[in-house]
């Protein structure tokens, strides 16, 4: 489109040579400003600059590493968790030749979130980085609970991706039994209208609808879809406590 523009601009200030020049301008344009490179073309609805699917997959593992280790033990039903993961949506031939690079990240002694997070936060779209921290919670509870250790070091990642304070908690609250859970997840207080509900939800839903998350990876696409029936599940269990149609 801007080559075009250019080309017209061109050929009325200087006739013929004008327009020739503005169009490979223009070209340079489009192709710099748009998605031309190949490797980031996967992921080009929803990063900000250009991440390759084996950057992002290295990225996401590592970031499975840190809250694997965080409590200071390696859990084997959070390597199942995250091994089973990977074999249900990338199929067998991809997951084991995921694992081989997982296997010298998780031994590793130290990976920095804080790095990793930086490269994340600043080439990928908010509501992708929502699913990241959703599936590291996922694995957190794998083993049927979620420590503490796991808690502060999903809280310093969520703070370097730049996630919101209500955001966290709203996701925390899908894992972590408490009381008021459905409406930390909607993020409103117990004491909201039924009006407030209905437009909490609809917010929600809309926030966290997996056609937001514009994606080939399948691991993040999939959780997008379990967080999006987490807040329909809330929604629904205000629904029936307070008897709204």
């Amino acid at each position: 489109m801007i080559k075009w523009v250019a080309a017209f601009l061109g050929y009325f200030l200087f006739r013929f040579p004008g327009a020739v020049l503005g169009f490979i301008v223009g070209t340079f344009l489009d192709n710099f400003g748009g998605s031309g490179n190949k490797a980031s073309s996967v992921f080009q609805d929803y990063t900000r600059q250009s991440v390759s699917p084996a950057d992002f997959e290295l990225n996401l593992l590592s970031l499975c590493s840190i809250i694997i280790k965080a409590d200071g033990q390696v859990n084997q039903r959070e390597l199942d968790y995250v091994r089973q993961y990977f074999l249900s949506t990338y199929g067998k031939e991809k997951a084991n030749a995921i694992f081989r690079t997982f296997n010298e990240v998780i031994k590793k002694r130290e990976v920095s979130a804080q790095r990793i997070c930086a490269f994340m936060e600043q080439r990928t779209r908010y509501e992708v980085r929502l699913q990241l921290l959703h599936f590291l919670f996922g694995i957190a509870q794998s083993d049927g609970q979620v420590s503490k250790a796991e808690v502060e070091k999903l809280i310093e990642i969520a703070g370097y991706l730049r996630v919101g304070r209500n955001d966290f908690e709203s996701i925390k609250a899908m894992f972590i039994e408490a009381a008021d859970n459905a409406y930390k997840i909607l993020e409103i207080n117990k004491n909201a209208t039924d009006d407030e509900v209905k437009k909490a939800y609809r917010t929600m839903a809309k926030k966290y609808h997996p056609d937001r998350v514009v994606t080939e990876n399948e691991a993040i696409r999939k959780g997008a879809e379990e967080k999006f029936k987490e807040v329909q599940k809330a929604y629904e269990t205000i629904q029936k406590e307070r008897g709204i149609s």
